[in-house]
């Protein structure tokens, strides 16, 4: 071993162990925070929002942004767990994408609540079994997941954060290639992988279930049959990866949302979401999104759906940049619920981290 390693490794070691000092010391003042509330409150989207942000504008490299705040959530997780372990509900069994939304947001000391449904996440989180959920909003391919924004129309649930999370489709059995029968994967997974399996499988039945995870679950206990799962589900239940990133499209990525029974407050960098009515006439979208524009806010995503609430309305959901508290934005929403005939905030929140 050359003396300029040697050396290195020494300088590493001690850095390792100003590290470790700053890491417990940030935990012994983040328990400090916790008595100064008397407990209140232990998650504060908007707080956490406020840290990335911070450590964004100071890193200088080499380590790019997004592994940064990589670490801090699983500091800022562990820390957050010496007061309170939070239970989060999301679509299970284990080794889904909503896991790992899950684990990408809050980091990993957390305790997934693994639910069968949206519906079971939302309730899950009205009932107090869970302090938070996650669910999927929209997919960059398959667009809107209809029955998440029908329960945010439905429940008196908020939206107090979202995830990005790249999709990456992988392709895994018990068995080799050649004698696969039967692939199993979740509808929305098996369109999204529609071509390549198509190309490499040609006339092989495909077969819907659940979720992803429960696909690898039967692969499992099913001969010459596959799934196509994460690479989180392949290590979980032990299968060969036969194919990886098998997605159709390479930037295929879903937005989650995470559900809470209370709203946060201003971050200085927010989105609002949310759901209003109109007649289905002439002009009728326009003079509900005019305030936005009149107010200087930007509009970030517009999906309309046909309303259940009467003949020929049509429901709008709407995101757009900013806090609902903020004067403009509470100037807008006040001119929208003139001219709309129904109003919900779905939800402010902290924007997307990059």
């Amino acid at each position: 071993m050359s003396d300029e390693l040697s050396d290195l490794r020494i300088q590493i070691d001690a850095v390792d162990e100003e590290l470790l000092k700053l890491f417990n010391e940030r935990a012994r003042l983040a328990q400090r925070v916790g008595v100064v509330k008397n407990h209140s409150v232990i998650y504060r989207p908007e707080r956490e929002a406020v840290v990335h942000q911070r450590l964004h504008e100071l890193n200088q490299g080499p380590l790019d942004n997004q592994s940064i705040s990589g670490i801090f959530t699983e500091v800022i997780s562990a820390c957050r767990a010496l007061e309170e372990v939070f239970r989060i509900a999301c679509l299970g069994p284990r080794g889904t994408y909503s896991e790992e939304a899950c684990f990408k947001h809050f980091g990993k000391r957390i305790e997934p609540h693994f639910c069968r449904s949206i519906e079971d996440i939302f309730r899950a989180v009205q009932t107090g079994e869970a302090s938070f959920g996650v669910i999927p909003l929209e997919n960059s391919t398959e667009g809107a997941i209809n029955i998440s924004l029908d329960l945010l129309f439905d429940r008196e649930l908020y939206l107090i954060g979202e995830v990005g999370l790249p999709i990456h489709h992988n392709l895994m059995s018990k068995s080799d290639n050649k004698s696969i029968s039967k692939i199993y994967a979740h509808s929305q997974s098996l369109a999204q992988c529609h071509v390549w399996i198509t190309q490499n499988y040609p006339g092989i039945e495909t077969v819907p279930v659940a979720s992803n995870a429960e696909a690898a679950i039967i692969a499992c206990k099913e001969s010459n049959a596959a799934a196509v799962a994460s690479r989180a589900a392949a290590d979980h239940y032990e299968l060969n990866l036969l194919a990886t990133n098998i997605e159709d499209k390479a930037n295929n990525t879903t937005r989650f949302g995470v559900i809470a029974r209370e709203c946060p407050g201003p971050s200085g960098r927010d989105k609002t979401s949310i759901v209003m009515a109109s007649q289905h006439t002439a002009g009728a979208i326009f003079e509900l999104l005019e305030p936005l524009a009149k107010n200087g806010i930007s509009m970030t995503r517009l999906e309309s759906r046909p309303s259940r609430m009467g003949l020929w309305e049509y429901m709008f959901f709407v995101d757009f940049e900013g806090h609902k508290d903020e004067p403009l934005v509470d100037k807008a929403l006040s001119e929208i619920m003139v001219k709309a005939g129904f109003l919900k905030v779905l939800g402010s929140y902290p924007r997307m981290i990059n």
